[in-house]
């Protein structure tokens, strides 16, 4: 695939206002039916995900991820990108390991998607540069940007391991006296870190601009199930599906607190800097196995995995909204777009390969 691909953006010319009504033009300016689908044939059988952003969706693949975005003037504008090289590595194909991998990638793409969303509502500002940004840029150059995001999502781990890990082995450690059993205490620990998630998000829940996230949440798992379902991409077929897919990062988080719970139990109640310090080391791997459930629960149908996926799905309930139409609409711009990134790579393949045969 061409180089000028890779961080494409590529507007689409729609003037469909937020209710999802169905006019819109191509670049052309040429008239266009809404809801509008997308061929499959020819892109290869894959398990295809997202994420919401500020007013879109950004929808990934093996190879490819495409960010879309609905302008406040309705226009919605599309990003194209490839996924992460070191998701298509080696090492990322090792159970486990590949969670831990995939885990702290995709937290590096979504705190980009969000910020490149966010651009397309925030006010221009005439802003000096502070003394430290204009020596961070002399320092890394073009590279600062990469610093600061990468630097804000180590950050962001170790804000979140506070919050939900440390935080709470602190506080049930002053109920020692009364419990006597360390089992008793890691489930008692697990508990109150599910209550604070599940506190957090009803907390965020009741921010407009949240709900709309959480409204374009439930538009990317409906946009989902419809491709899964070999249904024609159509606004009108995706909002026949439900908003809660077993496969969603929520469920991942369900999965990683249950786990810790379990993995926690087996360390007992040490001393305060041990137990914490076994928090750190044990993160990763429970990410791992998460990730490795999660991947199962997506590709199974059994009794065993639909229990497993019970809890997730139930949270699901927290973060996802029913989407409008146009939400709907932006989310399968999203996906179509990724697919004609790989349709693009398989055709550049076979003319190489004919190319090659010729020679």
């Amino acid at each position: 695939m061409s180089e000028n691909v890779n961080m494409e953006e590529q507007k689409s010319k729609r003037t469909v206002p937020n209710d999802g009504n169905s006019n819109a033009t191509d670049e052309n300016g040429a008239k266009r039916t809404v809801p509008f689908s997308v061929e499959k044939e020819g892109c290869p059988r894959h398990s295809y995900g997202g994420q919401a952003v500020i007013e879109g969706i950004m929808m990934r693949g093996k190879k490819h991820m495409a960010i879309a975005v609905r302008k406040p003037d309705g226009e919605i504008v599309i990003k194209k990108d490839e996924v992460s090289p070191i998701e298509r590595s080696k090492i990322a194909k090792v159970p486990i390991v590949r969670g831990v991998i995939v885990f702290f990638s995709a937290m590096v793409t979504g705190i980009k998607a969000i910020t490149y969303s966010a651009e397309f509502f925030e006010e221009p500002k005439e802003e000096e540069k502070s003394k430290f940004d204009k020596w961070l840029e002399n320092k890394l150059g073009d590279k600062v940007d990469d610093f600061v995001m990468y630097f804000s999502v180590i950050m962001a781990v170790f804000l979140a391991a506070g919050l939900f890990f440390i935080f709470p082995t602190i506080a049930i450690s002053m109920t020692k006296g009364a419990i006597k059993s360390p089992i008793g205490m890691n489930i008692l620990e697990g508990l109150l870190r599910i209550g604070m998630f599940i506190a957090y998000v009803l907390l965020i829940s009741r921010m407009k601009d949240i709900r709309r996230v959480f409204e374009y949440h439930g538009a990317e798992h409906k946009t989902i199930f419809c491709y899964e379902n070999d249904k024609e991409l159509t606004v009108e077929n995706a909002s026949k599906f439900k908003t809660l897919h077993p496969r969603c990062g929520t469920s991942f988080i369900v999965f990683v607190m249950i786990i810790s719970i379990i993995l926690f139990s087996f360390v007992g109640w040490p001393n305060p800097w041990i137990r914490i310090l076994s928090r750190f080391i044990l993160l990763p791997f429970v990410a791992g196995i998460s990730y490795e459930l999660l991947k199962w629960a997506g590709r199974s149908d059994s009794t065993f995995v639909k229990v497993l996926s019970w809890p997730g799905l139930k949270f699901q309930m927290l973060t996802t909204k029913e989407p409008d139409e146009g939400q709907i609409e932006v989310a399968i711009a999203s996906l179509k777009a990724v697919f004609e990134m790989e349709e693009a790579e398989r055709e550049e393949g076979i003319q190489s390969d004919t190319e090659t045969a010729d020679s």
